[in-house]
């Protein structure tokens, strides 16, 4: 007899999801949920070429497709959608979802029970924005959890000190009516705004030689 997850030491995340749903602390976040799903039984496998849906003909089930993230897990979801009661719960790991190689459209799925025991199942869509919709969420679960588990580290350097010391006075040039303000010398005589463009004086200039 085949042992279960818990006798052979290996995680049993679909149980773990189950038992999740007890806990109403645990958040969860439903990254897309397609109602026309398709389920078929897996025929032997005819090439190691991989999987084809063309080889496809016995339909066992018909309902919901979730991609879920609850707590540290996540799994796709087949659920029923009337009463919504769970049909098959499929944590996705690696080699947990396999495309076929004739369609888009067509995918594996190895689908785990509470015990921790796996089968492989044929799923598919009616349409090709409803795979592309699901591969998109899977991906993305996957970069956001690795972008969480291994952080840019963003080194600031180190902290500056801006404040104005005791005794350290600050200089502004205050403008007043758009022109800046002509500071007087001590003679009390005013002098000119340092800046400013100035038209060269006619005596400076060379007075040109008309033609004789």
């Amino acid at each position: 007899m085949p042992l279960t997850a818990e006798e052979a030491g290996v995680p049993n995340e679909a149980a773990a999801y189950l038992a999740s749903l007890e806990d109403p602390e645990v958040v969860e976040r439903v990254r897309c949920s397609i109602p026309d799903a398709h389920v078929f039984k897996l025929p032997p496998r005819q090439t190691a070429g991989g999987w084809r849906g063309a080889d496809w003909d016995q339909e066992v089930w018909q309902g919901t497709l979730k991609v879920v993230e609850r707590g540290d897990l996540t799994v796709v979801l087949l659920v029923d959608r009337t009463s919504g009661a769970i049909f098959a719960v499929c944590p996705v790991k690696d080699g947990a979802v396999d495309r076929c190689v004739d369609s888009s459209r067509y995918f594996v799925l190895r689908v785990e029970n509470a015990n921790g025991r796996h089968i492989y199942i044929g799923m598919a869509f009616n349409e090709r924005n409803d795979a592309f919709d699901f591969n998109t969420s899977l991906e993305d679960s996957r970069r956001e959890r690795e972008a969480a588990a291994n952080p840019v580290q963003v080194d600031v350097g180190p902290s500056k000190d801006y404040s104005i010391k005791e005794g350290q006075k600050i200089h502004i040039n205050v403008k007043v009516g758009g022109t800046e303000k002509k500071s007087k010398s001590k003679d009390g005589k005013k002098k000119k705004a340092a800046g400013g463009f100035l038209k060269p004086n006619t005596r400076d200039t060379p007075r040109r030689l008309s033609d004789t």
